[in-house]
């Protein structure tokens, strides 16, 4: 499965070019990729640590840290109300300690576990920030930002599931959630395809996602837990870069609409 469409260190070579936040559609985008690179990171360390595409996997875990920092405090800047920031504020906290997991202690397997679980809260305050800029919106075009924003956080987050179920990281777990993961994504593909909202280039970024997925999927239905081998695993890895690129792409056209 060489389906290397994208170098997996810059998937994402356009994010970032907005250096602040320049409205809520633009609020929602960035807040909803927090919760992508919660995963990423997460991935990336996992793969660091299995020896999966070990110098993207470095690269993406560098940029992901100074990416999520950067719009973390553009983030807490744009705050339109006291709760929204009450909630940056309390993501900082999350975030410090799932950062200082990620780059202060040798990586092992106990480590990974640490990883895994303080990820969890990043997450969870990453979303709710999302939801609220979502509400602070109030218009139909943020729920669909939203929407397609998470996809790209449901890609990291099933194939951070698979490297820990390679390492026997809760298994049983990492299998189910991979398996509630893929039943979303789908879910939310229908629902953006289907969109009044969607413009005929959204519609062809979705043909994309749609192949991409196939190749993506294929590799996370042949997990064997410990016999993974670093082939499949680094099939995974980049099919997900893959999928990431064409979903923030669809959600920056998403973001784009003034609907």
């Amino acid at each position: 499965m060489k389906r290397r469409l994208f170098i997996a260190s810059t998937a994402l070579v356009a994010v970032g070019a907005r250096a602040q936040v320049a409205d809520l559609n633009d609020a929602i985008n960035k807040a909803g990729r927090q919760r992508m690179l919660s995963q990423r990171a997460s991935k990336a360390y996992l793969a660091i640590l299995q020896k999966v595409e070990t110098r993207n996997a470095q690269q993406v875990l560098d940029k992901s840290i100074a990416l999520f920092e950067k719009q973390l405090g553009e983030l807490k800047a744009f705050a339109p109300s006291p709760t929204i920031r009450s909630t940056y504020d309390a993501l900082d906290g999350a975030w410090n300690d799932f950062k200082r997991e990620l780059t202060g202690v040798a990586a092992s397997r106990e480590e990974a576990a640490k990883v895994v679980k303080l990820d969890a809260a990043v997450l969870a305050l990453a979303n709710q920030g999302t939801t609220q800029y979502e509400t602070a919106s109030g218009k139909p075009v943020g729920r669909l930002v939203n929407i397609a924003g998470r996809q790209r956080m449901l890609s990291q987050r099933m194939a951070k599931f698979y490297l820990a179920g390679a390492m026997q990281i809760d298994a049983a777990g990492s299998a189910a959630e991979i398996a509630k993961s893929r039943a979303e994504f789908l879910a939310a593909l229908e629902v953006l395809r289907s969109a009044p909202e969607a413009t005929t280039q959204i519609r062809q970024e979705l043909v994309l996602a749609d192949a991409q997925w196939m190749f993506f999927n294929r590799g996370l239905q042949r997990l064997e837990g410990a016999g993974a081998s670093p082939a499949l695993m680094s099939d995974v890895f980049v099919t997900s870069e893959n999928l990431l690129g064409i979903m923030d792409r669809v959600t920056g056209l998403y973001s784009d609409l003034k609907t």
